[in-house]
């Protein structure tokens, strides 16, 4: 591998998927299950004002158990704990940016706890997710809605 890696900027010449994190806290509310959701902002456009699970990109040399704690933070503004991996989407087309590893975490939160929308999040909210649809949540996360509803 020594030789595939310049030696200015250490990028090697490998296409690989970039990973991404997703938090998925739930609570029981007055109408059955709520998640907490984050509505998100421009990008990409296609998804603008969808409701989608906190989350974004693993950093290089971060674990992607902590990288899910630090996006449910910056995006909604709640602490969470004990991630478990719920699901992993990896269709190369999921995602019109680029090839992007979704890996989705059950993440313990307060359930009282009043999210707010942060980063690239304009707003968070706990959201009953009986009535949900495919045109309300962005990429594939209505898959992972459909998941928790069984």
């Amino acid at each position: 591998m020594e030789g595939d890696a310049c030696d200015a900027c250490g990028r090697d010449d490998y296409r690989n998927p970039a990973v991404a994190v997703d938090a998925v806290a739930l609570r029981e509310g007055a109408f059955g299950i709520e998640a907490l959701l984050i509505r998100r902002g421009g990008d990409p456009e296609i998804w603008q004002g969808r409701w989608a699970f906190p989350g974004g990109f693993v950093d290089y040399g971060e674990d992607p158990e902590l990288a899910v704690l630090r996006e449910l933070g910056e995006e909604a503004g709640v602490n969470g704990y004990n991630p478990i991996v719920l699901a992993i989407h990896g269709d190369p087309s999921r995602d019109p940016r680029k090839h992007i590893i979704a890996l989705f975490y059950l993440v313990d939160v307060d359930s009282r706890a009043e999210p707010q929308g942060g980063d690239d999040a304009v707003d968070a909210a706990w959201v009953p997710i009986a009535g949900l649809t495919a045109n309300e949540v962005a990429g594939s996360h209505i898959r992972i809605i459909e998941q928790i509803r069984k």
